[in-house]
């Protein structure tokens, strides 16, 4: 038999947050159905009924309640002391996924920012006989400048793929 569910408790202001994070179009649905969880709970539904009105795991519930519990002292000691946008943003970290472990990064961050300052260069300025960069010619380019030992022309790809690190005006594929 489950043990006892964590109790819930919310205040007005911590309400008013996520009731408006469910009713948003523009909110993560991860986020809204968590909020909703939160909401749910203070009614004091308990984990079963509020899973099958979600449509997730009873065991999910039961994990939001309790980090929603752990953290509420702290939530009120912000939103004493803080402004709206601190609590909304303390709010979405308490609903927020853990880190998940996993393999370290393969380059340090300074080494990624001098990869894409390279593709921000033209090729010409390094003696290549291109006009745009692509991914082989910058990976053999900043394993040349001795920035990163080795690279591999996927690696390269997906670091410039990634959202605002890709220079404009300059190819890489």
């Amino acid at each position: 038999m489950p043990g006892k569910a964590a109790k819930v408790v919310i205040t007005e202001r911590q309400q008013e947050i996520l009731q408006r994070w469910v009713r948003s179009r523009s909110c993560p649905r991860g986020l809204a159905q968590r909020a909703e969880i939160i909401l749910l709970a203070f009614d004091r539904l308990q984990n079963g009924p509020i899973a099958n009105h979600l449509g997730c795991e009873r065991h999910a519930v039961g994990i939001w309640r309790r980090r929603w519990a752990a953290a509420f002292d702290t939530l009120v000691r912000i939103e004493c002391l803080e402004g709206l946008s601190t609590l909304e943003r303390a709010i979405e970290d308490v609903l927020s996924d853990n880190p998940r472990s996993g393999c370290p990064g393969t380059f340090a961050p300074d080494q990624i920012a001098r990869i894409i300052a390279v593709a921000c260069e033209p090729p010409e300025d390094s003696g290549r006989p291109v006009t745009h960069w692509t991914p082989t010619a910058l990976a053999e380019e900043v394993v040349a400048r001795r920035i990163v030992p080795s690279i591999s022309v996927r690696h390269v790809g997906r670091l410039l793929k990634v959202p605002n690190s890709s220079p404009i005006g300059v190819g890489i594929g």
